[in-house]
């Protein structure tokens, strides 16, 4: 009998026992411990399966903690184009939804941890985080486009201004009503394209 071949109905063993993995490394990463609680015994016993079957899956810890937490946080759904200011509140909030969740607390435990496990950093932000920005990117790349932000906008300063007013509370802060409009239109004063329809 191979590992996804179950006697019963529901999902098959392998993905169950991913699942299971997933879960056991996101409690532990979010635990006060951080990264440092994170091993594969201890993902192993809390999972219920062999360290074997973890590393069928992934080679190391860092692969691991990559694995769950790209699993956990969904990409950032391309906005329907209708105007940058619309685009931009929906990744706002999107983001602002997001820190209810557990990966907040990992996602703190990983940058807190950055200077220890620059490689585990490394590896998140290519894997999890890049691809985010990169919508985030093309969101103001098509707003400069149609006009919307001035031309010459420097990009990675207005995606940085954007990610970080809505990073940098700690994960049990909730921000107040309206947070996320008061700072995408307070970033779009200062990235309007002021010359547009004069």
């Amino acid at each position: 009998m191979t590992e996804t071949t179950t006697g019963r109905p529901g999902r098959p063993r392998s993905e169950r026992a991913e699942k299971a993995i997933i879960e056991a490394t996101l409690d532990l990463l979010a635990a006060e411990s951080g990264v440092a609680g994170v091993s594969i015994e201890a993902v192993a016993a809390r999972a219920g399966v062999g360290k074997t079957t973890i590393y069928r899956r992934w080679p190391n810890k860092e692969a691991l903690i990559v694995g769950a937490l790209a699993a956990a946080k969904t990409p950032l759904s391309e906005p329907a184009g209708v105007s940058v200011r619309a685009d931009l509140l929906t990744i706002a909030r999107s983001m602002g939804t997001e820190r209810a969740h557990r990966h907040a607390r990992c996602f703190w435990n990983v940058v807190g941890s950055a200077e220890k496990h620059p490689e585990l950093y490394a590896r998140y932000y290519h894997d999890v985080i890049s691809p985010r920005r990169e919508v985030l990117r093309r969101v103001l790349e098509k707003g400069v486009e149609r006009g919307e932000l001035r031309p010459g906008l420097d990009l990675d300063v207005a995606i940085a201004l954007l990610v970080g007013s809505l990073a940098h509370k700690a994960p049990q802060d909730r921000f107040p009503e309206g947070f996320a409009e008061a700072v995408v239109d307070t970033l779009l004063d200062g990235m309007a394209n002021t010359t547009r329809n004069t």
